[in-house]
């Protein structure tokens, strides 16, 4: 597909499926979807039931019932339209398994947050339809206004070795830089960002070159659009995920700074959230404020900052390594980048 952009179109609807457990039996279906999809309200559900959108056990419903442990809900909701984004851009590599894209800002890669047909991997499944060689699917995630590297795979095995690569290193055990300066080393990833960032505080006492790592960990915490959001931990949360970034300072600027992130693990918004938990976070990101936590009218898909997957260093089973390079777009080109 050429480089441009996807005119705004309706898509094909979608099918919403949902198992009652046992936490919901006696509930009623408003009751249940207004707390399952926190977007509409009770009386929002009460319309859909009487256009009759949603179905119980393969049947229709026209009005509110109890559920009981073990029904069966499916919400069919109608085409919408989806705006216009970028469209899907030539690979910078093919090799017949491995797919990569310098992914343009403004692209969702997988269904979510209403997009579902102008989407990395709707694009992928239309472009790819019939190849032989197999559909190449995202092995990991990018936000939608993340740039950069989006690391895709024909064969299940690549995509499992990659992911797994993509989301934990040794780095992130602690026995190594965490993906930061030097050589990727045996069996580990290098994922190497490009972002601007708020202005440095003084306390951080950063100059050009100056690296500083950032260990905090990552959970989920109360949001009042989507129920619970990635964030900063909470110090007293059992199922935090631990993480690791490596920030170094490139070039301070009247508006902020630019810096290089390393992640040695690849958490949900890692840099977002950790950028935020450090004090300085990324310039124009509508979420996360200074400390790593969300505000609470603003949602992960809103765009307004500069992010991108710049380098990366990929270990193969063969014992071979991939190093890969998306070109910086220009408000992330230093004075030393010609």
């Amino acid at each position: 597909m050429a480089e441009g952009w996807l005119p705004p179109a309706l898509n094909g609807g979608w099918i919403y499926r949902d198992r009652i457990d046992a936490s919901a039996g006696g509930v009623r279906v408003t009751a249940f979807y207004a707390s399952r999809y926190l977007h509409s309200p009770p009386a929002a559900w009460e319309r859909r039931l009487e256009s009759g959108e949603i179905e119980r056990n393969g049947q229709r419903l026209r009005q509110d019932a109890v559920l009981a442990a073990g029904d069966r809900l499916a919400w069919h909701r109608p085409p919408w339209r989806e705006d216009s984004v970028p469209a899907l851009p030539q690979p910078l590599l093919d090799d017949g398994d491995l797919l990569v894209l310098n992914k343009p800002s403004g692209l969702p890669v997988l269904p979510a947050g209403g997009w579902l047909e102008h989407t990395v991997l709707s694009l992928l499944e239309r472009q790819h339809a019939g190849d032989p060689d197999g559909l190449p699917r995202p092995v990991h995630r990018l936000g939608r206004f993340t740039s950069g590297l989006l690391v895709c795979a024909r064969r299940p095995d690549s995509r499992a070795w990659l992911s797994a690569l993509l989301h934990e290193s040794t780095g992130a055990r602690g026995d190594g830089d965490g993906g930061g300066a030097g050589a990727a080393g045996a069996g580990r990833c290098r994922k190497l960002y490009r972002a601007l960032t708020a202005q440095l505080p003084p306390h951080l006492a950063l100059t050009v070159g100056d690296a500083v790592r950032i260990s905090t960990p990552i959970g989920r915490r109360a949001h009042p659009l989507l129920g619970r959001l990635w964030c900063a931990a909470a110090p007293d949360d059992p199922e935090a995920l631990p993480a690791l970034s490596t920030l170094t300072l490139l070039e301070s600027r009247p508006e902020g700074a630019l810096v290089e992130v390393a992640i040695a693990s690849g958490r949900p918004h890692q840099i977002r959230i950790h950028t935020a938990a450090l004090g300085v976070p990324l310039l124009g990101d509508p979420l996360y404020l200074p400390g790593g936590l969300a505000r609470g009218e603003a949602l992960p898909g809103e765009g307004g900052y500069h992010l991108h997957a710049h380098r990366l260093s990929l270990p193969l089973p063969q014992g071979r390594e991939l190093q890969l390079e998306a070109p910086l777009p220009p408000p992330l080109r230093g004075a030393g980048d010609g």
